[in-house]
């Protein structure tokens, strides 16, 4: 059963040196709204009707985190609020097993969302409070960054309890290597030679070729699939990547992966990210065609079956 919202006033952030650390969080995820039962989210008709085009865009504000030295991969808040508002009602549970700059606690907290993100490395966990210490005094929410490995997370949450799984995982080994940039016109800048990873611990997923990389998720999501209550859903922002002149696709790998830890793919929909990219330049002209690949990014909506 789900559990009902309390009254204890959870810390911003749980560490290993919190008494909250691997322990059940009083946190509360049942409906706050007057929503009739069946309805999916709290939505006007006219809301529901701009996301029904299966090709989103979104648009930075002053509050997204843009400098790659504090995050080296973030999605706007627009993103984050669009799925969590399509997806769930105000007071239930949003989880985000990767919380990294923290954008889906903000959101939550916005969208008066219970919601609980992890992190490996205690850099984000901090760089989360620091986004979320103007308290929203229009709702009760509460948000928490945990400090600790997604393969843990069963331990803070109850079964049944979380109505959103949403994150934008590390995307394997993608950014451990050095940055090239043969998509921008100014070849020589910031980026140029630069490894953006996260960090090199040997548990995050950011270090592991595709296939450790694919099974490991599968078991994250695997220990998920409990929690979340039965039709509720999972959304996974993952983009595909070019090897070695090889086209790896990522989003395929983590289908085929879920489907075997027992979730029902929904959807596809395409984050077109034409209208946030800068200084395109020509990919392959004129031997060979290649797809501009950071233009457009996949958002893979699955559920827990009844």
């Amino acid at each position: 059963m789900a559990t009902e919202t309390t009254d204890i006033i959870l810390p911003r952030t749980i560490r290993e040196t919190n008494a909250y650390y691997r322990t059940r969080v009083a946190i509360g995820s049942s409906r706050t709204c007057s929503c009739t039962p069946g309805h999916l989210n709290c939505l006007t008709a006219k809301e529901w009707l701009k996301s029904q085009i299966g090709v989103w865009q979104f648009f930075y504000e002053s509050r997204d985190i843009r400098d790659k030295n504090l995050h080296p991969a973030t999605f706007p808040l627009s993103l984050a609020k669009k799925i969590i508002s399509l997806f769930t009602h105000e007071g239930e549970l949003v989880l985000d097993p990767f919380v990294g700059s923290g954008t889906t606690l903000l959101a939550a907290q916005d969208l008066n969302r219970n919601a609980v993100g992890f992190d490996l490395q205690e850099k984000y966990i901090d760089l989360c409070a620091h986004r979320l210490v103007s308290n929203n005094l229009f709702n009760q929410a509460q948000q928490v960054a945990i400090q600790d490995d997604a393969l843990h997370i069963s331990n803070y949450l109850e079964p049944s309890s979380v109505s959103l799984i949403w994150t934008s995982p590390p995307y394997a080994n993608l950014l451990n290597r050095k940055r090239k940039n043969k998509s921008r016109r100014e070849r020589n800048n910031e980026q140029l030679g630069k490894v953006e990873q996260y960090s090199q611990d040997p548990r995050d997923l950011g270090t592991m070729p595709l296939d450790e990389y694919t099974h490991a998720i599968g078991d994250i999501y695997e220990k998920l699939l409990p929690l979340l209550r039965p039709k509720a859903r999972c959304v996974i922002n993952v983009p595909d990547m070019w090897w070695e002149n090889e086209r790896i696709t990522i989003h395929l790998s983590l289908i085929d992966e879920l489907r075997k830890r027992g979730y029902e793919l929904r959807n596809t929909i395409i984050w077109d990210r034409t209208n946030i990219v800068n200084k395109v330049g020509i990919f392959g002209w004129p031997s060979n065609y290649i797809t501009m690949g950071t233009t457009f990014e996949y958002l893979l909506d699955f559920w827990k079956p009844a």
